[in-house]
């Protein structure tokens, strides 16, 4: 189930009936009609977006690559977004193989790693299928994944350049503000930090958070001692925006 049946709202159409009710001493004031609007009543309630629990996943991939890097990372993030919103994410994260159908099961996917990665033509395809039909992956800088993710997800999106979102995007501007865009968390190359994305036919179906490294702030604190405290809570709110915005738009 993807993030537009998850997180938009439901609307329900109810058709003018009529019901010929026959001489069985049943009224529409009476208890038939009580049991009707309570099993209503239910059916509806069971739907309720803000009691829905699903997964987001992490992508495992070929290539030689740590695609497990960061094992802490997002069952942090995710404990950090439940406290704020009512709409739950499961507390531990799935692993889903980028080739696989399950990809269809989650609204979000991180990918990360330091090393190689290789998509075959039907993995390639079947994360295009999946971004095209309302999916959305996250791409985390984590060192030496940039040299191999972006010739991979060109074989994705052939037609498609990343493209740097200005800092008034809506994505530095959901639950925390981030006026100068992406934060920078940890140093690779001493570059700038860049919110990169891919936009298929005006959706964003890739944010590609370069030089930042979001995900070792969302590991447990202590993991890299360069990292402070602030800079977690920075990560971990950059996150929330990630999750919102994704669920949402």
């Amino acid at each position: 189930m993807l993030r537009n049946q998850l997180f938009k709202q439901i609307g329900y159409k109810v058709e003018s009936r009529k019901y010929r009710v026959e001489s069985t001493g049943c009224k529409v004031e009476s208890t038939c009609f009580k049991v009707l609007l309570v099993f209503f009543v239910v059916f509806l309630t069971a739907f309720k977006i803000d009691d829905a629990s699903f997964k987001i996943a992490k992508v495992k991939y070929n290539g030689g690559g740590d695609w497990y890097a960061n094992r802490t990372a997002l069952p942090n993030l995710i404990a950090y977004f439940n406290s704020i919103f009512s709409a739950k994410i499961a507390p531990q994260d799935a692993v889903v193989e980028v080739g696989s159908q399950e990809l269809f099961n989650y609204p979000f996917v991180y990918l990360t790693g330091h090393g190689n990665i290789s998509f075959t033509d039907a993995e390639a395809k079947n994360l295009r299928n999946y971004l095209i039909a309302g999916g959305f992956l996250h791409l985390d800088d984590n060192y030496g994944l940039d040299k191999f993710i972006r010739v991979q997800m060109k074989k994705v999106f052939p037609e498609l350049a990343f493209q740097e979102l200005p800092s008034s995007h809506p994505i530095y501007h959901q639950k925390f503000k981030f006026p100068q865009g992406l934060p920078k968390i940890h140093e690779h190359d001493n570059k700038r930090p860049q919110g990169l994305a891919l936009i298929y036919k005006g959706r964003i179906v890739c944010f590609y958070s370069y030089e930042s490294d979001l995900g070792n702030g969302w590991e447990d604190f202590g993991t890299y001692p360069e990292d402070t405290k602030e800079r977690r809570e920075q990560a971990l709110k950059m996150g929330v925006n990630l999750l919102q915005y994704v669920l949402t738009n």
